[in-house]
């Protein structure tokens, strides 16, 4: 078994480029990457590929990574979760998700059925909850459906500006509920 690191320690392991603070940010963290992934792509090929690619773009971009603006988790969800929401409105991923062969579109459908990933297993759900329904509305639709702050307003029928807001004040409360 590993020894935890803590944050501030693996950050400044991360920021020397050592390779094992990957290898341990990588075997700590991707288990519940994937599954944001997964819930988001809705494939399981798919989901591996944005794992990969959000993974390569963390190592590469980490120093960009702002200690004061988050946590490194909450950094590297928004990361995948980007890179999956790409993935989905890409013309390939949608061509290719309408052309699957017999053999595997049962096994297909199951998949799209089920997920690893449960966000009350971390306990996120359970913060949303109880957050203001304003805030939870926004939260379920942006950060579990993988809307854009614009399609949320057309689905909610509210400004844009509105849901920035919203979405601001959301993400305070959760900080505030997580402290």
């Amino acid at each position: 078994m590993t020894k935890k690191i803590p944050e501030d320690e693996l950050i400044l392991l991360l920021r020397t480029g050592e390779q094992s603070s990957f290898t341990y940010l990588y075997e700590n963290y991707s288990a519940a990457i994937y599954g944001l992934i997964l819930r988001i792509v809705e494939d399981e090929e798919a989901a591996a590929d944005v794992l990969q690619e959000s993974f390569v773009k963390i190592w590469k971009n980490f120093s960009m990574y702002d200690s004061s603006k988050g946590r490194i988790f909450t950094w590297m969800i928004n990361i995948a979760r980007n890179l999956a929401i790409d993935k989905l409105r890409s013309k390939y991923f949608k061509q290719d998700s309408k052309n699957l062969n017999l053999d595997t579109s049962v096994s297909h459908i199951d998949r799209k059925l089920q997920t690893n990933f449960r966000p009350e297993h971390i306990g996120l759900k359970q913060l949303v909850q109880k957050m203001k329904p304003e805030f939870s509305v926004i939260l379920n639709l942006i950060y579990f459906k993988g809307y854009t702050q614009a399609e949320t307003a057309e689905e909610l029928q509210i400004p844009l500006g509105t849901v920035k807001t919203r979405m601001r004040n959301a993400i305070i409360q959760l900080r505030e509920l997580t402290k």
